[in-house]
């Protein structure tokens, strides 16, 4: 029975997990659109806690401390600007979301993996410009061959992404959840329909 107890003590309600954040930049602009910028509403509260954040929005659900009550924060605000940075980092996520998550030879979505367009063994580096977003049967279908010896051709050339670029692409590829105190948020500095 003492071990019951404990064990639904230290336990979390479920729905606690499901609470969190949206993090905005101090000019009210999320720190990052893809993945969305979220922090665990435990995170939130303490940020809110320590004054590195103020809450914008909050969840109807309530946590309690022995001597505080406070709503779980839906949506915060950095105190400090974080600047953005300039240079967009190289990373396999970053070239799947510039080549919108589909097979930059045949348009497939889904078992994405990355192709050289120039093969490494003909010289071909790893960069921006010299990799692609490719489904598997399209990488192998091309092997170690040059595009001509294939007759394949791309969707777009390779380039390196813009970091504002790269944001507004993110901006297409919205999570399943947004929480409705999210929406002004996220969408705030596009262009106003007439």
């Amino acid at each position: 029975m003492d071990g019951d107890f404990r064990t639904e003590f230290v336990r979390e309600r479920a729905g606690m997990r499901n609470h969190p954040a949206l993090v905005l930049n101090a000019d009210y602009r999320p720190l990052s659109y893809y993945p969305l910028s979220l922090w665990p509403w435990q995170d939130a509260v303490k940020a809110a806690y320590l004054d590195r954040v103020d809450i914008v929005a909050e969840y109807d659900e309530l946590v309690h401390s022995p001597s505080i009550e406070i709503r779980i924060p839906s949506v915060v605000v950095l105190r400090d600007y974080v600047k953005p940075r300039k240079r967009v980092a190289f990373t396999r996520f970053n070239l799947f979301l510039r080549d919108e998550f589909c097979c930059q030879y045949c348009g497939a979505k889904g078992d994405l993996t990355f192709d050289h367009v120039v093969p490494r063994a003909a010289g071909g580096v790893t960069s921006w410009e010299n990799v692609v977003a490719a489904c598997s049967s399209c990488n192998l279908r091309k092997g170690s061959k040059s595009l001509r010896r294939t007759g394949m051709s791309l969707r777009k050339p390779p380039r390196r992404p813009g970091t504002e670029e790269l944001r507004n692409m993110g901006r297409k590829f919205p999570p399943n959840h947004l929480h409705e105190s999210w929406l002004d948020f996220l969408y705030w500095d596009a262009e106003l329909e007439a």
